[in-house]
This record gives C-alpha cells, sequence and structure tokens, in this order.
C-alpha cells in the first residue's frame, strides 16, 4: 500500500525517525520544539507527527519500509543529513514522499528545507574576534553530518580572515561530551578565550566544568551555544546562543510536507536563519 492508497478517512500523518540515542532525545530541547511547530501546521488538516527513535541509519531505512508498506505515513520528513546519504535513493525507490531537511550541497532531487549554518558561525567569530580573541575553539556535533561540516568550514574560513587559531574537536550533543571536551581544550597549552557549542546540552555542560576548573564566564572565558532553549536562559551566567527559531522551522517543514502530499510544486524552503542573542557568558578577552 503506498501513500496514494491510505484510507483518506483515517486522520493522516507525517513521519519522522530520528536515528539516536533516545536518552538524548530526553534532554535535547531541540526536537520537541521542532515536531511542535510541525504539529501547529498539521493539526489544521488533521494530521499529526509519527515519531519514530532508532539506534542507526540502517534501522531508519528499515522503518521507512515498513511504512511504505503498511502505508503508515503521508510523506516523511529526512533530518540529519550525512555525506553521501543513502536516505533519498531508499525513498525515491519506495515511492514514499519525502521532505529533506537542512544542509544538503548539491541541488536535491527531492522537496528541500535548508539551513544555513555557515553564516551564522561566521558572525559569532567575527564577533569573538572584534573582542579581541585569538584561539577560538568549537565543540562540534557528529563530524558525518552535513550541517557539522558546514559550520567548521564556515569557521575555519572566518578565523582564517581574522587571523586567529581555529581549534575544533568532535562532541555528540550530550553533555558528557560537552563536559569532557572543555576540560580538554581548557588543559591545551594554547587556551581558547572562547568557545562555540553546537547545542544547548553540551553548552551548559561546558559552563559547568569551566566554573569547576576555576574559570569565570565571560571574565576567563566566553562561551556561545547554538539553539536558544530554556537549558540557556536558566544557567548560571545566561548563555549567549546563537538562536533559531526552532518551532517556526517546524511549521516550515510541515508546509513543504503538504505541499508535497497534495501535489503541488513544493518550491525550496529555508529554515529560519540562527541569529546571535548576547547574555552572559560573552565579553572581551582575557588580558
Amino acid at each position: 500500500m503506498t501513500p496514494a492508497h491510505r484510507d483518506r478517512t483515517q486522520p493522516g500523518a507525517l513521519g519522522l525517525v530520528l536515528a539516536r540515542s533516545t536518552r538524548l532525545l530526553g534532554v535535547e530541547p531541540f526536537f520537541m520544539e521542532f515536531i511542535a511547530g510541525m504539529e501547529e501546521c498539521l493539526v489544521t488538516r488533521d494530521m499529526s507527527v509519527l515519531l519514530h527513535v532508532v539506534p542507526t541509519y540502517e534501522e531508519e531505512v528499515a522503518a521507512y519500509r515498513r511504512w511504505a508498506e503498511g502505508g503508515l505515513v503521508d510523506a516523511v520528513a529526512v533530518v540529519n543529513l550525512v555525506e553521501d546519504d543513502p536516505r533519498p535513493a531508499v525513498l525515491r525507490e519506495l515511492g514514499l514522499p519525502a521532505v529533506l531537511v537542512g544542509t544538503w550541497r548539491d541541488a536535491p532531487d527531492l522537496p528541500a528545507v535548508r539551513t544555513d549554518d555557515g553564516g551564522p558561525v561566521r558572525d559569532a567569530v567575527a564577533r569573538l574576534a572584534d573582542l579581541g580573541h585569538r584561539v577560538i575553539a568549537r565543540v562540534a556535533g557528529p563530524r558525518s553530518l552535513l550541517h557539522t561540516q558546514a559550520r567548521t568550514v564556515a569557521q575555519e574560513e572566518a578565523c582564517k580572515e581574522a587571523g586567529v587559531e581555529s581549534v575544533v574537536v568532535d562532541g555528540d550533543y550530550t553533555a558528557e561530551s560537552g563536559a569532557r571536551l572543555t576540560a580538554e581544550l581548557l588543559k591545551r597549552d594554547s587556551r581558547p578565550t572562547a568557545i562555540l557549542y553546537d547545542n544547548d546540552v553540551m553548552a551548559v555542560a561546558g559552563l559547568a566544568t569551566a566554573k569547576e576548573l576555576g574559570l569565570e564566564a565571560p571574565a576567563d572565558l566566553s562561551l556561545i551555544a547554538w539553539d536558544d532553549s530554556t537549558l540557556c536562559r536558566l544557567a548560571s551566567p545566561p548563555l549567549t546562543t546563537m538562536t533559531v527559531d526552532v518551532h517556526g522551522f517546524g511549521v516550515v517543514v510541515a508546509e513543504a510536507a503538504l505541499d508535497h502530499i497534495d501535489g503541488r510544486p513544493v518550491t525550496e524552503r529555508w529554515s529560519p536563519t540562527a541569529h546571535f542573542v548576547q547574555r552572559g557568558t560573552t565579553g572581551p578577552a582575557p588580558a
């Protein structure tokens, strides 16, 4: 049964498979806000998000096959795109309508909602360089992700243009990796005076680690999180962030999916761009 042959007397669904730890999903606010935005748009059509969390991309593909065979969803949103991603080809083979979400280097042959991952990183580096920081580090997400790679390229280019040193270490979005990698960075001979984080959970953990090592933000160390959330606002001091309208991002993805389901031309869309929000963890480089 294909989505086109679903029983239209039943409510529809937009599928979202996340290949990640269920433990991480419980503490990271991003996807809950993202899904809420999707649901806000879908509810007007008596549709909802069908969420499935699996540990690997292979099991994600297996879920798509089950959904296509059973006609369980009208379309899927594909997130966390990677190098040589096999999922678009599988979805075309299955005839399962799909929307690609995030960074995609070439012109996609499926409807897409793109993200600008490089621009916000360049903005953050420029602000930190203007504040006198000469060693700028980043605790990144997994390097296999295309949006991680785009951020890394942007950081290295921006640091080179500003004449400052760039350091990138690979995290996995968990608090544990944020704490461990922050400690390693702060024990370097050439210690960074500013650190960017690819999500809020790692940033909050990094702030706590810096305090444990006797460093205060922003006097000794400037920190910037990616993805604003309650975690960032309740930190002490509140974390400066590259803030994204995650709820609005979810709405845009759902709108693209509905166009695809209805057979309308799906114009390329862009997610809301991350922008700098100054709070209590950025300041001039220490003398």
